[in-house]
This record gives structure tokens, sequence and C-alpha cells, in this order.
């Protein structure tokens, strides 16, 4: 194939380290990266960045779209144009909050009809794992979902109930039996059950109420579970780094677990969370400074995998003054990359390490072959970084369709400067072109 299009950077990520190269780009796909000064092709267009960083397009496994059913909330239109603007090129969407839920193959086509015409990235599905819904889990495994989201406590939503530790066991079973994976929201229901319960706009109280050990409880009995079905499982939104040794006791003894955290947990800290600001709650909950230094040193030493944002919007009168009734969710897609590198270079971490984290675990765990690294035949997804400028986070500047984030008024490293999708400019300087994203399967 005749090459299309040459993007030049003296600091180029590839998965053999940062260097200057010129990437070759043809039909979408990334095609040879060749020297800084190698010569543009014929007919192939050059574009040249500079002392900008090109690295891969972000993979985020974990956001909620929404969409159908709580458009208010949020919709693949928004949540796309906000991803495309803060370098993610592919997303996965969770099962629940959207009406239907991703429970069903008959669910799964209604929400790729709502989202093929509006998608500005590239976007998978995540399938649910019910109570009620074992005979659909296969099925739905067939139609390319990346694999199941199941609660082992209460979701926040009706129509998506947890799973006792029986049905987790039937569900599990069942999903390894064709080979998938099963990622889990692990809290333990009795130990919420039994925290102290104070409504109210103090946070204190509110951390209270998501104690530690309901997270460490459940990730032990899905470590169990998994060691005894040899099963593959996905602990989402690591807060708790007490569960720390019981993760990496499990990976060292060969269990098939990864482990994900976010920008919120490892960005923010319970002690700067004001009373009553509720744009700051999400569950499990944010943790004190001292917690959060631990998830970074598991970030260092393999312990977590991934960076992902669960992005959980709601509409801003469902962020009420008290967090016993508000909603529980971080909106942050459009500003993880920029919120992670500036504490990661804060403390010594290098943009490699970020996009190992945020572009090339993710796309590993769903099994996305063709993204997550700069190298020949991978799709040509990149984000163009200017990692030493600055910005500050305006709430009117995000494309989120609720412009609610705990991120108003922090300043942030990393500005950027354009995305691109296959080859294509999707993004400039913060501004989405048209949708031209694809609905993703799972294809193996």
């Amino acid at each position: 194939m005749a090459v299309e299009l040459v993007l030049r950077s003296t600091r180029v990520i590839t998965p053999g380290g940062t260097r200057a190269a010129s990437v070759a780009v043809a039909a979408g796909k990334i095609t040879a990266v060749l020297a800084h000064d190698a010569e543009v092709p014929a007919g192939a267009r050059l574009e040249d960045f500079g002392d900008d960083v090109l690295l891969p397009g972000l993979v985020d496994t974990h956001v909620h779209v929404n969409d159908p059913g709580r458009t208010e909330w949020e919709g693949f239109w928004t949540a796309t144009r906000a991803a495309a603007a803060g370098g993610i090129t592919t997303i996965l969407d969770m099962p629940l909050n959207s009406l239907p839920p991703t429970t069903t193959v008959d669910h799964l086509r209604v929400k790729q009809d709502v989202a093929r015409a509006k998608a500005h990235v590239d976007v998978g599905f995540w399938g649910g794992a019910l109570p009620d819904n074992v005979k659909d889990l296969r099925p739905l495994h067939d139609a390319g979902v990346y694999g199941f989201k199941c609660f082992l406590s209460p979701s926040g939503v009706e129509e998506f109930p947890q799973l006792d530790q029986e049905r987790l066991a039937t569900s599990l079973a069942e999903i390894t039996g064709f080979g998938g994976l099963l990622i889990v929201h692990a809290e333990d229901p009795h130990h919420l059950e039994s925290a102290p319960q104070n409504p109210g706009p103090k946070y204190a109280d509110f951390l209270a109420s998501r104690p530690r050990d309901a997270e460490n409880t459940a990730i032990q009995n899905l470590i169990d579970q998994a060691r005894r079905l040899n099963a593959r499982v996905h602990v989402l939104h690591l807060s708790s780094s007490d569960a720390l040794p019981l993760i990496a006791a499990a990976k060292a003894e060969g269990v098939r677990i990864t482990v994900e955290s976010c920008p919120h947990f490892l960005t923010l800290t319970a002690e700067e969370v004001p009373d009553g600001a509720t744009e700051f709650k999400c569950c499990p909950p944010i943790r004190e400074a001292a917690n959060q230094d631990l998830l970074w040193d598991a970030l260092a030493d393999g312990t977590i995998d991934c960076v992902v944002s669960d992005h959980s919007p709601s509409t801003a009168d469902l962020k009420t003054g008290d967090f016993a009734t508000a909603w529980g969710g971080i909106s942050s897609l459009q500003l993880g990359l920029p919120a992670i590198w500036t504490e990661a270079r804060r403390r010594g971490r290098t943009l490699e390490d970020v996009v190992r984290w945020m572009s090339a675990a993710p796309a590993a765990l769903a099994g996305l072959d063709a993204k997550g690294a700069i190298e020949a035949g991978r799709d040509a997804d990149f984000a163009v970084l200017a990692p030493d400028e600055t910005f500050t986070v305006d709430p009117a500047e995000l494309h989120h369709r609720n412009q609610v984030t705990a991120y108003a008024g922090k300043t942030l490293y990393g500005v950027v400067k354009s995305t691109w999708l296959r080859g294509t400019r999707i993004a400039y300087h913060g501004t989405p072109t048209e949708p031209t994203g694809r609905l993703l399967e799972r294809q193996n």
C-alpha cells in the first residue's frame, strides 16, 4: 500500500522506548516507524509535530455512556467528543445506566444502532452479568462483547441487580466455559450494610460508609472463585490499598486476575474534598493521601495493570449536597490524560509509564490487538501532547453533556494538541471533527 501520511516528532513513544521518528500510515494502519529524517514518499502528506510528543491513542475500557435511556446524563455524541478532545481513540461502554442495559443480544443491538452514527472514536461494548441472564452470556459473547460486568453490591439502578456469591459462581463458571472475562465491581454488601450511615454533607461520613473492608473482602472472595474455576477476572476501579497484598499474592500464584484504578483515586484525596462537594462522590470512594501513595507504588510494580476513567456522569441536579443521596460518579473522560500525567511527573514517572497504563494495558485487557501501540500493523491512532504546557480546567470547555467535574479550577500539565483515528485527525486544539468512529466487536 502506498504511504498516504507521515507523522513526525522528536519524541515518539513506541514499545521500544521514546525516540525521534517518522511514522508512516497507509489505509488507516501504521506501516512503519522510520528514522526521524526518513524521506517522505511521493504523494504522502507530512505532519511535523516538532517536539510535541506523539503517543498511541488512549484506550478507555470503563465508560458509562448511558445512551439510550438516560441520554440527559450523557450520550454517544457527547461522550465520544470528550474522548477525542482528551486523546482517547477507543472506549468500551459499560452495560448499565443505559435503558435497556446490555444484558441480551437484542439490547446490544439497540445500543449499537444508537451509537453507530454518533461515534467520534471507536466504540466497543461490555455485556452485563445479572442473576437471571446466565442463558444470555454465551450469545452476547458470540455477538462480540468484550466481557461481562457484574456488581457484588447494589449498582444504584434497579434494572442491574447484584450477584450474590452463589450467582457469581454460576455466572463465572459459564463465562469461563467459553473463555470469557468477568469484570467486577468489588464491594461486599455485608460490610456496606454494617458500616455507619450518617446522611448529610460531610465527606468524612460518606467515606466511613464505604469502608476499605468492603473492597478487601469482595476481592478476596473473587480471588477464591477465580482460583477454583481457573477463571479470568478483572477488578474494576480499585480504591483500597489494603487489597494490594491480596492481589499481588494471587498474581504470583498464577490466578488470572487483573486490576484497574482511576484518575480520581490517583490524583484526588479525601483530605481535599470539601463538605457538600458531591461532584467528588464515587463508589468506592476517593480515599486518603497515604492510601493514594500505595496505589502509585502498585502501578509502578505492576500489581495494578491499568488506569481508566470510570466516567460516570449524571445531570447536575442529581449531585445534591447530601453525599448519601447524590449520584455517585466522576466525570473525567476528557481530563484523564493530563490529570494522570500531572501527578505522574510529580512522582518521577514518565510518559512511557502513562502510555503503558492508559493505552497498552487497557488494549491488552480487552484483546484490542490493533490498538495501544505505535508499531507497524496497528491502527494509526495517535494523540499529540505538549507535556510541559499547562491549562486550568474550565467546565464550560468540556464536551461532556453535563459539565460537572471534580477537576474544576485545577491546573494540569499536558495539553492535547490533536487526536488521530486510523490516520484521520478527529480533534484539533480541543475541537472534535465530525464522527468517524467505528463500532468494534471482539475478534478472538
